[in-house]
């Protein structure tokens, strides 16, 4: 009875919350990847990717020792203690940055708007999964620290991972869908990718950004974008009145 606690439902709540906002993440992730999928795909890579988040983030609840291990120093670079959760963030902050930039490019080109051939089809649903797996492991490190540093029971951190992830599949399509449908919205959750890449880089190597000043950044962008498109939209109507 001590897990329905108050002390452990409002950790329980806490911590969906950031779990939920630690998501926002890995869904622009997810619609970016997936919107190169064919339509009939995407879906099905969506809940693969975030069911993969889930059992990622479980598992690594029940490694916690191996988790906190992980934040013991390496080596030394230029008086930085680099752990091993510091080399795990500089790879996944690089490969958004690659992956961001790389992205940005085809779009810019003209190349990044078409669909994959027939035939590579299962080869690009392959990757997509593929590189979903390796960004989760990434994301979900940092859910589970978060979690260790909130809750003292594991079954509590379950439980709120378990929502957050429930959460993300409940809402990952209207996302994919909106980003899909507006390329400047595309353009701006590439470009967010971009930023927590830099976020990732720069907290591996010991200079810790505040999320909080990230996320209302992209919370603000976001903003002043879907004004433009509600402005577009009440333009156009009245042209063709």
């Amino acid at each position: 009875m001590h897990l329905l606690s108050i002390e452990n439902l409002v950790a329980l709540l806490t911590l969906t919350a950031m779990e939920i906002v630690l998501g926002i993440d890995n869904i622009v992730f997810l619609a970016i990847l997936t919107g190169r999928l064919p339509a009939a795909l995407r879906r099905r890579a969506r809940m693969i990717g975030l069911s993969l988040a889930l059992i990622l983030r479980v598992i690594l609840l029940f490694t916690i020792k191996w988790i906190m291990g992980l934040t013991a120093p390496l080596f030394e670079v230029f008086s930085h203690a680099v752990t091993g959760r510091d080399l795990i963030l500089l790879a996944g902050g690089l490969f958004l940055v690659a992956k961001a930039t790389h992205e940005i490019h085809e779009r810019v080109e003209g190349d990044g708007m078409h669909a994959p051939a027939e035939g590579k089809t299962g080869a690009s649903f392959a990757a997509a999964i593929v590189q979903i797996a390796l960004i989760d492991l990434v994301f979900s490190l940092d859910s589970v620290i978060t979690a260790v540093g909130m809750a003292k029971e594991i079954a509590v951190m379950i439980a709120a991972v378990l929502i957050a992830v429930m959460v993300m599949m409940a809402f990952a399509g209207t996302v994919s869908d909106f980003v899909e449908r507006h390329p400047t919205i595309k353009m701006l959750a590439l470009s967010f990718l971009l930023l927590i890449g830099v976020m990732l880089v720069a907290d591996g190597a010991g200079r810790h950004i505040e999320k909080g000043y990230v996320y209302f950044a992209m919370a603000f962008s976001l903003g002043v974008e879907v004004l433009n498109i509600r402005a577009s939209r009440k333009s156009a109507t009245k042209s063709h009145a």
